[in-house]
């Protein structure tokens, strides 16, 4: 049985403030063990996250890629089995200074109350 609306929207406040912290044994409280992310930025090769080295590695070097990464008009969509978060974000590029806004849509699968997979789809805002 799939998490309420309520037990949901507290794993994923609990993995926003994990992710962002890049603390892996708070997200390992609210995603499976076997937990899998997928990302596409909309700019590179999709890349399949598993494990807590290979999420780890991936929010520092985004860390270290960007100077500043802010999310905003996020909203999370509720379905019975599954949940949708869509957002934009703005990015400063470290290294030169370009600002990057892209739009994205992330999808969410749960198991045993917790999150099992989540896919995320970025793609630059056309200017």
């Amino acid at each position: 049985m799939s998490p309420t609306v309520a037990e949901r929207d507290a794993i994923f406040q609990v993995f926003a403030r994990a992710l962002f912290k890049n603390d892996m044994d708070a997200m390992y409280q609210v995603v499976t063990e076997d937990f899998v992310w997928r990302y596409h930025d909309g700019i590179s090769t999709e890349r399949v996250l598993i494990g807590r080295d290979a999420i780890s590695a991936h929010i520092a070097e985004r860390k270290a890629f960007f100077s500043s990464s802010r999310f905003h008009d996020v909203a999370y969509h509720h379905l019975p089995e599954i949940s949708f978060m869509t957002f934009c974000v703005s990015e400063t590029v470290r290294s030169t200074g370009e600002q990057r806004e892209q739009r994205g849509i992330e999808h969410y699968t749960f198991a045993n109350g917790k999150l099992a997979t989540k896919d995320v789809y970025r793609k630059p805002v056309a200017g």
